[in-house]
C-alpha cells in the first residue's frame, strides 16, 4: 500500500498542481470578464490546491484503514474486463503502426482548422436575463410634448405583443448626475411572461425580430437590448448597442458629418439590424440676445432682462407642499399660452424702474439658432457616437471586421479626425490581448512542472504536444453547437488543458511504472512493458472522463439565467472528455515507445554478436532469436503475461 502511494502520489500531486496553475490566465482578466470568472476560478484554485495537499497527506492513510481483507483481483473485474477486451486490439494496433498514428492524430490536429475558420468571436454569449429594454433613439431636438407622445405610442405598440406582461418607459432624465440621459433617448422597460405562457416556437431572438417589426416609427432607430448588461456597458464605454464607432475631433460639426457617413455606410453591411449617429450638433435652442442701448434707454441693467425670462420662462420656486412623507416644489411661471412659441415670448412684457409696460422684443432680439445637444469628450476631445446593433445570428467579431473595411474603403476622414470601435468588441479586444501573452506564459509554467516531475524534457514533451489533441474534440464539438468563440469558451478550453495534462502525467506514470519492472532488453518485451502499463490504466481512464461527462451533462441540459455562460464553458470539456482520453491511450503509448525503442534497437545484438543499429521487429520481421515478432500471426507473447 505505501510502495503504491509513493509510486502514484507526486504524479497526482503534480497533476492537480497543473490544473491548479492552468487557472492563471483567468485570474488575469480584469473588468466585467475578471469579475465574472474570478470567483470559478478562486474556488477551483482552492478545490485543487487542497485536493494536492490530501492526495500525499490522508489518502494514504485512508487507504491502509479501508482497503483491508479479500480485494478481488484487477483481472477478475467485470468491468475492467470489458473496457480490456475493447481496448487491447486497439493498443495492439496502433503499437504495430506507430507511423500511421502520428499521422492520423496531426491529421485530427490539422482538422482543427475547418471549425476554427468558421466560428464566430464574441466578447461573452448574450444572457437571457428573463426581461428586455427597450432604447430607441431619435433626433436632437425632439420637444417635450412629442417625446412623452412617442413614449406612449411605443407603449402601446410593444403591449399588443402577447408575450408582453407590463411596459413602462421614461425619457429624459432624473435630478441626478449620474443619468445625463437626453429627451431623444427613450427608455423602455418589458417584462416578459414566463417561457411556458409564450406562443409555441416562440423564442427570444423571434420575439425581438416580432418587436421590431411592430414598433416602426419614423424618427426612431429600435434597440432591443438586455436590462443589466445594456446599464452595465454603457457605464463602461456610453455605447448601449453591441457595436459602437466613437469620433473624435476639433469641431462638432464636421464630427457630425463624419457620424452621418459612418451610418449610411453601416447600413450597408450584412447582419446590420439598425444604425444611428448622434447629431451632435443638432440642438434647437431659443437666443435671447439683448440689446444693452435699447436696455440703457429705458433704464433696464441686464439683470433685470434675464431675471424676467428666468422667472417667466423657467418659473420660480415659491413654496414646498409636504404630502405625507414626500416633498412638492410650488413653481410659479406665465401661462403655457404666453410662452409656447418665438412669437409670444418677443410679447412677454417687462416692467421699467419708470412703471412702463414694454414687450421683451424692445429690449432683446429673440431668434432660433443650431447647437449641440449635449458635448462630450473623451481624452481631452470633442467625440460623437455612432450607434449599431447587429443581428442575434450575426456574431461580433466577423461582423466588426467586415464593417471596417467597408467604412475603411468607403470614409475619407479629414485630418484631425479619428474613428474606434467601442462597445462589446472593446471588451473582446482586452481580453484577447491579456490571453495573447498570458497563455504561453502559462503553458511554460506547466512545462517546467512537468520537468520537475519526469526529471526529463522527452516525457513533459509527450505531455504537452498531446494538449492540442486532446483541444479536438472540444473544438467540434462548440463549431456543432453553434457556440461562438467567447471568453466563456477560453475558460473551458482553459480547464480542458489541465485536465488532459492529468491524463497523460498518470498515463506516463504506469508506463514507467512497468518499463522498471519489466527492464526490456528487446523490442518485444518493450512492447509488452508498454501494453501491461497502458492497460493498467483503462478502468482508472474511463472512471474519469465519465465523472468528469457525469458532472458536465446537468449544465448542457439546464437552463435558466447564465446557463447561456455555462453551457460555453462545459462544452469544450465535454467534447474534450471523447478526444483527450484517446491521446492518453493511445498517442502518449506510441510515443513512449518509440522513445524507449530508439535505445534499445541501438542495443539489440545481432546473431552474429553485434550491436544492431535497428530492429528487425519492424515490418513483419522475425525476431533475433528466430521467434515470431510482435503483430505477426505465431507471436503469442510470454505465457505468464496475463496482457498478452
Amino acid at each position: 500500500m505505501g510502495r503504491a502511494a509513493i509510486e502514484v502520489g507526486p504524479a497526482l500531486f503534480f497533476s492537480l498542481l497543473i490544473i491548479t496553475l492552468s487557472f492563471l490566465p483567468v485570474f488575469s482578466l480584469e473588468a466585467q470578464e475578471g469579475k465574472l470568472f474570478s470567483p470559478l476560478a478562486f474556488t477551483k484554485t482552492y478545490a485543487m490546491a487542497t485536493a494536492a495537499g490530501l492526495s500525499i497527506t490522508l489518502m494514504p492513510v485512508l487507504m491502509g484503514y479501508f482497503i483491508r481483507g479479500h480485494i478481488l483481483p484487477e483481472h477478475k473485474n467485470p468491468i475492467r474486463r470489458f473496457l480490456v477486451a475493447i481496448y487491447m486490439p486497439v493498443i495492439e494496433f496502433v503499437l504495430r503502426r506507430p507511423m500511421l498514428t502520428i499521422m492520423a492524430s496531426i491529421l485530427l490536429v490539422c482538422s482543427m482548422a475547418y471549425p476554427w475558420i468558421h466560428l464566430g468571436s464574441e466578447f461573452m454569449p448574450e444572457l437571457n436575463e428573463g426581461d428586455i429594454l427597450y432604447m430607441p433613439t431619435t433626433f436632437t431636438g425632439v420637444s417635450v410634448g412629442k417625446a412623452g407622445e412617442l413614449l406612449q405610442i411605443t407603449d402601446r405598440l410593444i403591449r399588443s405583443i402577447p408575450e408582453v406582461h407590463t411596459v413602462f418607459g421614461k425619457v429624459g432624465r432624473a435630478e441626478t448626475a449620474t443619468d445625463p440621459a437626453p429627451l431623444t433617448m427613450i427608455e423602455t422597460t418589458i417584462q416578459l411572461k414566463p417561457e411556458s405562457q409564450w406562443r409555441e416556437g416562440m423564442t427570444m431572438d423571434k420575439l425581438k425580430r416580432e418587436l421590431n417589426e411592430t414598433v416602426k416609427i419614423p424618427g426612431l432607430t429600435n434597440a432591443w437590448v438586455m436590462p443589466i448588461k445594456t446599464r452595465i456597458d454603457m457605464i463602461s464605454t456610453g455605447v448601449k448597442t453591441p457595436v459602437g464607432v466613437k469620433i473624435s475631433g476639433p469641431d462638432l460639426s464636421q464630427i457630425q458629418k463624419i457620424g452621418q457617413d459612418i451610418e449610411n455606410i453601416v447600413k450597408e453591411v450584412p447582419g446590420t439590424l439598425s444604425a444611428f449617429s448622434e447629431r451632435v450638433a443638432g440642438g434647437r435652442y431659443i437666443d435671447v440676445d439683448i440689446n444693452r442701448t435699447n436696455a440703457a434707454r429705458y433704464g433696464l441693467n441686464i439683470m433685470d432682462i434675464q431675471e424676467v425670462i428666468s422667472k417667466a420662462v423657467g418659473g420660480m420656486n415659491v413654496t414646498e407642499t409636504v404630502e405625507g412623507l414626500e416633498r412638492y416644489p410650488v413653481n410659479v411661471r406665465y401661462p403655457r399660452d404666453m410662452r409656447d412659441s418665438v412669437t409670444r415670448l418677443r410679447q412677454l412684457p417687462v416692467v421699467t424702474p419708470m412703471g412702463a409696460h414694454i414687450p421683451l422684443e424692445e429690449v432683446a432680439t429673440i431668434k432660433i439658432v443650431d447647437g449641440p445637444g449635449m458635448i462630450k469628450s473623451e481624452n481631452a476631445r470633442r467625440i460623437g457616437w455612432v450607434f449599431v446593433d447587429i443581428m442575434p445570428e450575426v456574431d461580433l467579431g466577423s461582423y466588426v471586421a467586415s464593417a471596417q473595411v467597408v467604412v475603411e474603403e468607403k470614409l475619407q476622414l479629414p485630418p484631425g479626425y479619428s474613428i474606434s470601435w467601442s462597445g462589446q468588441y472593446e471588451y473582446m479586444l482586452r481580453a484577447k490581448e491579456r490571453l495573447t501573452y498570458v497563455v504561453p506564459l502559462t503553458l511554460t509554467i506547466v512545462l517546467l512542472l512537468l520537468y520537475f516531475n519526469f526529471k526529463n524534457f522527452t516525457e513533459s514533451f509527450m505531455v504537452m504536444g498531446a494538449v492540442p489533441l486532446s483541444m479536438v474534440g472540444g473544438l467540434w464539438l462548440i463549431y456543432m453547437l453553434g457556440y461562438n468563440l467567447s471568453v466563456a469558451v477560453g475558460v473551458g478550453f482553459i480547464a480542458l488543458v489541465g485536465v488532459a495534462a492529468e491524463f497523460g502525467v498518470v498515463m506516463l506514470v504506469y508506463l514507467d511504472q512497468a518499463y522498471t519492472e519489466k527492464n526490456p532488453k528487446s523490442m518485444r518485451e518493450l512492447y509488452e512493458a508498454i501494453i501491461e502499463g497502458a492497460v493498467m490504466r483503462v478502468r482508472p481512464m474511463a472512471m474519469t472522463a465519465a465523472v468528469v461527462i457525469a458532472g458536465l451533462l446537468p449544465i448542457m441540459l439546464g437552463s435558466g439565467t447564465g446557463s447561456e455562460v455555462m453551457r460555453r464553458i462545459a462544452a469544450p470539456m465535454l467534447g474534450g472528455m471523447i478526444t483527450a482520453p484517446l491521446v492518453s491511450m493511445v498517442l502518449i503509448p506510441v510515443l513512449y515507445m518509440l522513445w524507449r525503442g530508439r535505445a534499445i534497437r541501438l542495443m539489440e545484438p545481432r546473431p552474429d554478436g553485434a550491436v544492431r543499429a535497428q530492429s528487425s521487429v519492424r515490418g513483419g520481421r522475425q525476431s533475433p532469436h528466430g521467434e515470431p515478432g510482435f503483430g505477426q500471426p505465431g507471436y503469442r507473447g510470454k505465457p505468464s503475461n496475463p496482457f498478452a
